[in-house]
């Protein structure tokens, strides 16, 4: 059984990889793609370069722009590992294998370095010194 639920993680996230997209856009708070799949930035990226490749793409693959798309806004376009990747004021975007449907958000947080763009920034509380 826990073959086949890699293999299926594994199917999904080709399936996005593969799956070219238009521009991003907010849907239920976070920055998502057209069908409403959550988009996220990895930490490690410099601003127009991924620092994502290799078994790196198995779990976040790239959210990858339609042939001919045009940027707006704070979005934009880079070449990344042989396609055009979506970016958010710089940042890469990319899925995440784990999310297994629409609204999903499971990769929020993961290793301290994924993370969703949300449309109201969380405030973090100051350190009383």
């Amino acid at each position: 059984m826990k073959k086949s639920s890699l293999f299926a993680a594994f199917a999904f996230s080709v399936l996005l990889a593969g799956a070219a997209q238009a521009q991003p856009v907010m849907r239920d708070g976070v920055l998502a793609d057209a069908a409403g799949r959550t988009v996220y930035i990895f930490d490690k990226d410099s601003v127009g370069k991924s620092n994502c490749s290799g078994g790196c793409l198995v779990n976040w693959p790239a959210f990858v722009a339609k042939p001919g798309a045009a940027a707006k806004g704070e979005f934009g376009l880079i070449d990344a590992n042989g396609a055009r990747q979506w970016t958010v004021n710089g940042k890469p975007l990319y899925y995440f294998a784990g999310d297994s449907k629409a609204g999903d958000r499971n990769g929020n947080g993961m290793g301290g370095v994924w993370h969703v763009i949300s449309e109201k920034p969380v405030a973090v509380p100051q350190a009383a010194y």
